[in-house]
């Protein structure tokens, strides 16, 4: 992923690019100064357990960081400042360093050529190595962040090397492998012909099967399409150009020990476009039903077909088209005027690197092939008291995707979007694309593809501000005064591409605190075919011969939290509450009364929970030794929103592998090791309840830990017709909001609307009002 320049770019004309002020590239220049030496003291013990070590809430302390620019007294500055920050995404000479040091540790020149690598990602360091480049290396400087001792800090001279984690798959052998290399600091780049990196640590992991790549998803494509027996299939079925056929080779997922991941496996789904001058045919249109196809995708072979029963194509359906106007067979709207976003000063935004401020938000921007955007170190600057942590770090490590159709192929479809394919790597480039407006900052991805090459993804994330409405209003009706603030919110988004949907991944940042999770479904639905007179009641039928089966999307937020902790800290807890009826009787003598009813979660088995409209029920991440003015603990607030449980028998295959969807919450205390809630590679996942659901047995306290919360929300899709042919966005998601964490409204210091100052001099408008005029 790279930010060398920044791409902040006006969308959609170049007409409208603001003109450039002082200060519109964002954020402070990166210091050349950095520090001495760090004590070595260096894995700092986790706090002991709420039941030895629980100290009495005390209100926060002031502690002023230093300005960015500002030497610290008795440190010596170092020569040059560190270049990467320890949770910047590998660049792309850091990904060629480790693929050709990985291939270059290969035994044989055989090994070496069978190497696919499927994932090469940055190891992110212990949570006490980021506290120390926050602290030391890196603006805004914040030595506040690391605990303090006897004789004041001892300081690295420099950063320990950045580390690179790949998984390889050897084509040849069928072996999965877990690579760890260290990357040289200098510049992380080849030198004449020869790596600059150390292998670490390497790791045959048995019995899994990595994600599948674009490139296998490819030659599947091709062996299917050339394959003699399924020519003749599709000939049945009045199809002999092959070049209208389109395979796409979902995972086998795990059905039974067929499925066992000793074979690496795809059972393709068919489908065929018609002869169209449309540019972009719609392909789903016409799916071919009947033919069963297993490949083996280590050797490219298909091993297993059948033309098991000849359903005849779906007509073409006239409205199966999307592109514009006479190329889908319609005509476009003319009453749509121009709307531009203009932002004549820039951006409030700055952007040094990977670090973004924002309003009083400060936070990093990472990203990896498996879950696409990942947000570090958020925090926000409140007043006297400073950088406040809120969380360390937020991303969607996992989503789902059951059909509910018992009947073949539609049964086997359940998608493991992340685990088996990679948001990351299916993510678009919004060059394509206008995806964003106003005044945008782009970062671009760069990956390795799957024989070691490099690949870059370029506008891949967008930052850009937003207007969103009303954010506080209040008019006095006695006077007419009134006060009204519009809201803008900072969004974080990419879109990615699996198949035949899009899903957009949103994090948007508001001026009251809150920080909203939003994903947003769009494209186009998976459909069957039916036969002439046929209906199906586990789906809709949306045109003649075609039906949309029901499904599921579940999704996975990941969010290591730190509310008002430092990276080293472990003080947090998590409290259910639910809206309880007061019982009749003497405290409830007009049958009104209702009250909060706080739980603590004391353990991870206490844990599992699920969402509850019927009762308001939320939970709330709180600091154990913080308080607010009130005496009450600070805490941010996680808010469900739409949300639904699995549409399936407890004995559903694909619950094997998903069983982290049977409940809503699941909370962990921090582990380095537990990042993906159904293992890490869930493809043909052979073992049950694997990652999650697992870990969670361990019962660990949570009463006061390094809390992380994993939140799955769903929706569930009957299909519409208006769902054709391309889906309209459908909107799921949840809100962290500020609980007690501030004294008041944190968006009490708005300032009205530029246009309202102007307009009125400033001060609070008056209404003239029939009611004000009786007064």
């Amino acid at each position: 992923m790279a930010t060398t320049e920044e791409k902040a770019t006006p969308c959609c004309s170049p007409s409208l690019l603001p003109p450039k002020a002082s200060g519109a590239k964002g954020g402070a220049p990166r210091s050349e100064a950095a520090v001495g030496e760090w004590i070595a003291a260096a894995d700092p013990k986790r706090p002991a357990s709420a039941a030895t070590a629980m100290s009495p809430l005390v209100p926060v302390e002031d502690v002023k960081d230093p300005p960015a620019k500002a030497s610290l007294p008795g440190i010596p500055m170092m020569m040059r400042a560190q270049t990467s920050h320890p949770l910047d995404p590998l660049s792309a000479a850091e990904i060629s360093v480790a693929v050709a040091t990985v291939r270059s540790a290969g035994a044989t020149p055989e090994v070496r050529d069978s190497m696919r690598f499927v994932e090469v990602v940055l190891l992110e360091p212990e949570k006490n190595i980021v506290a120390l480049a926050d602290a030391y290396f890196f603006p805004p400087f914040q030595p506040s962040l690391l605990p303090r001792t006897k004789g004041g800090p001892v300081i690295l001279s420099k950063l320990p090397p950045r580390r690179a984690r790949l998984v390889v798959y050897n084509k040849k052998s069928n072996e999965t492998s877990i690579w760890i290399v260290e990357l040289s600091e200098v510049h992380a780049a080849t030198r004449g012909g020869h790596h600059r990196g150390k292998v670490i640590s390497s790791e045959v992991v048995p019995d899994v099967q990595p994600p599948m790549d674009a490139i296998e998803y490819a030659e599947c494509e091709a062996a299917v399409k050339n394959y003699p027996p399924f020519i003749e299939a599709m000939r049945k079925r009045g199809v002999d150009d092959m070049d209208l056929v389109m395979v796409d080779a979902w995972c086998a997922g795990y059905h039974s020990d067929a499925d066992a991941p000793s074979r690496r496996l795809a059972k393709p789904l068919i489908f065929c476009r018609t002869e169209s001058d449309c540019p972009v045919e719609n392909g789903y249109a016409r799916p071919v039903e009947g033919i069963y196809i297993l490949v083996d995708m280590q050797n490219n072979l298909i091993i297993e077909f059948e033309d098991r029963k000849l359903v005849p194509l779906p007509p073409a359906d006239p409205l199966r088209n999307y592109t514009p106007g006479e190329t889908r067979g319609g005509v476009d709207r003319s009453d749509i005027k121009p709307l531009h976003i203009l932002q004549p000063e820039g951006p409030s935004f700055r952007i040094n690197g990977y670090f973004v401020e924002w309003q009083k938000w400060s936070f990093r921007i990472g990203f990896t092939p498996r879950e696409g955007l990942v947000i570090h170190s958020v925090a926000y600057i409140d007043g006297s008291r400073g950088r406040r942590p809120v969380a360390h770090r937020l991303s969607f490590v996992e989503m789902v995707v059951p059909y509910g159709d018992p009947n073949e192929p539609h049964y086997r479809k359940n998608a493991f979007d992340a685990g088996e394919d990679g948001l990351g790597k299916n993510a678009h480039s919004l060059k394509r694309g206008c995806d964003c407006l106003g005044y945008i900052k782009y970062f671009d991805a760069h990956f390795t593809n799957y024989t070691g090459g490099i690949e870059t993804i370029e506008n891949c994330v967008c930052l850009h501000e937003e207007d969103h409405g009303i954010l506080w209003k209040h008019q006095d009706w006695r006077t007419g005064l009134a006060e009204v603030r519009r809201s803008r919110r900072l969004t974080v988004s990419f879109v990615c591409t699996v198949a035949n949907y899009e899903y957009g991944f949103f994090w948007h940042f508001y001026q009251d605190g809150k920080i909203e999770a939003e994903v947003k479904l769009t494209g186009i639905l998976s459909l069957g075919a039916l036969q002439p007179g046929e209906s199906r009641k586990y789906g809709t039928t949306i045109a003649p011969g075609l039906y949309a089966p029901v499904h599921q999307h579940f999704f996975v937020a990941r969010m290591d939290m730190a509310v008002d902790c430092k990276p080293t800290e472990a003080f947090n807890q998590v409290i259910e509450v639910n809206a309880k009826v007061e019982d009749p009787g003497q405290n409830n003598v007009h049958n009104n009364a209702f009250y909060a009813e706080e739980k603590l979660l004391k353990s991870e088995l206490e844990a599992m929970r699920d969402c509850d409209p019927f009762s308001a029920r939320h939970w709330i991440v709180r600091n154990t030794r913080t308080v607010n003015r009130t005496g009450q603990p600070t805490g941010y607030k996680l808010m469900p929103g739409l949300n639904c449980l699995p549409l399936a028998g407890p004995e559903a295959k694909f619950l094997r592998r998903a069983a982290f969807l049977k409940h809503n919450l699941w909370v962990t205390p921090y582990s380095r090791d537990e990042m993906y809630p159904g293992g890490e590679f869930p493809n043909q996942n052979p073992r049950i309840n694997e990652g999650l659901v697992t870990w969670v047995k361990k019962n660990r306290s949570l009463e006061e830990a390094d809390i992380v919360l994993w939140y799955v929300f769903g929706i569930t899709h009957i299909p519409r017709l208006e769902d054709w042919p391309v889906m309209p966005v459908d909107r799921i998601g949840f809100m962290l909001m500020p609980h007690g964490f501030f004294n008041c409204s944190p968006a009490v210091d708005v300032p009205p609307s530029a246009n309202e100052i102007d307009k009125d001099g400033g001060s609070p408008k008056l209404i003239q009002n029939g009611l004000l005029a009786k007064l």
